[in-house]
Parts: structure tokens; sequence; C-alpha cells
């Protein structure tokens, strides 16, 4: 463990009221700033694993008819060759304190997390889709800023509210939902949501330059339970 300045704000963390998370309308979602110190921001940001080092996905075929889920990926290793401040915020994220704070919102102890970094281009997207059933939820670390980044080029989670219209199964577009609320993605913001039977979420098309990317840095909370102690057993991956 790093004896380097914590990264993780705890009294920010200790902030946020169990109940804002859990009533949140349509699933419970919360989108609070500084969960990282703004030196950790700054830190993690200035020292984002390069693109040269990430997978290419685009044009993925997805179930349901849903549109494909474009962006370059990497996922976290312990050998990773990235800057130290990686693997310190790792190291917490596996900590008492982070995984104290998910218990509490989640009301459970029975997870996994698994991380991983996206970036998108332009004309990317996250079509409207709820989450594997194996995860619990995920927590959504955005990394630009006003410095590089329009927030009019696009880039925040949208929360879509179905009014429990659609089946999990489909593959609605975004006006086709009843509700929505857009995750502010600027600056040092994170995303934490829990899957439930109706939580669908998405990101629109990137109108940004070409020469710019939406970084993201995701925690999976999954499921510690047989069906994925049994992917584990098989060595198949906890996926996005």
């Amino acid at each position: 463990m790093s004896t380097a300045s914590p990264l993780l704000d705890q009294a920010r963390l200790d902030s946020i009221a169990t109940d804002s998370f859990r009533k949140a309308d349509p699933y419970p979602w919360i989108n609070p700033e500084g969960v990282l110190t703004d030196q950790a921001f700054d830190l993690l940001r200035s020292n984002l694993p390069p693109l040269d080092v990430m997978k290419a996905s685009f044009g993925r075929k997805r179930a349901h008819g849903q549109k494909s889920h474009d962006r370059y990926a990497l996922e976290y290793r312990p050998d990773l060759a990235i800057h130290p401040a990686w693997h310190q915020f790792i190291d917490e994220l596996n900590g008492p304190i982070y995984q104290q704070w998910l218990a509490r919102l989640f009301a459970t102890r029975r997870f996994r997390l698994s991380y991983h970094w996206h970036y998108a281009p332009r004309g990317a997207s996250v079509s409207p889709h709820c989450d594997a059933k194996r995860k619990l939820g995920s927590h959504i670390f955005y990394f630009n800023t006003e410095d590089e980044w329009d927030a009019n080029w696009g880039g925040e989670t949208v929360v879509l509210d179905d009014g429990g219209r659609f089946a999990r199964a489909s593959a609605p577009d975004f006006e086709d939902f009843d509700r929505s609320w857009s995750a502010d993605a600027m600056g040092n913001r994170s995303l934490l949501f829990q899957r439930q039977g109706n939580s669908w979420h998405g990101v629109k098309a990137l109108n940004c330059p070409e020469d710019r990317l939406r970084k993201v840095f995701i925690v999976v909370v999954n499921a510690d339970n047989l069906a994925g102690r049994l992917r584990r057993l098989f060595h198949k991956p906890d996926g996005y």
C-alpha cells in the first residue's frame, strides 16, 4: 500500500447520504463532485494511460439489436506499466474506506470490483441499455476538463426512465424514454448507479473535434455470487 497522500476524499464520501442515493429517481444514482481530492484528480488526469496501449472496440454486434458501443478500452491489471498514482488509486478502491462506502450505498458486501478505462472519439456513442445481471452497478470517473473539452460536445452519461415500458431485451432510442437526467461530466465529477431491472442509461453520439477523446475510468461493481465465481473459474472476464 502506498504511503502517499490519499487520492479519495473520505470526508466527501462520508457526506453522501445513503437515502440520497437509494431514493433517487428512477433508480439509485448520484453524480457527486470531489470524490477524488483536487490534487488527485489533476495527478490521475495528467497521467492517464496513452491511447496506443488501448484496444479498439468498434462496430461490435450487441444483443437485442442495440447499436455498438464504440471506444478504445483498457482493462486494469496489477502488472500494467502505468503511473504509480493509478496503482495507488486501485489500492484505495480495494481498501476499507471505499469498500465500506459502496457496501453502505448498495446495502451489500457481496461484490467484486473490476476496472477499466474507456476513451471515445467523435461520433462514438453508448446506446441505451441496461447492464448485465452479473453487475450490481458502476462508478464512472470523468476525466475531461474545460481546457480541452467543450460540454456542448457531449460525453455525459444520460440516466433514462422508461416508465417500465421496455423489456431489457430491446433497443429503444434516447427519444423513446419518458424522462432523462444528464450527469455533469466535466471536471472532478463521477457517477455511481446501481443496476436494477429498469436501469437504462447511455451516452449520446459525441460531436467533438477529431483530435479529442472522451475519457473515463470505470469501476464495475460485480455481484459476488455463484454465477460470478463460475465465470472466474472458467476464466471469463467480468466485462464492461
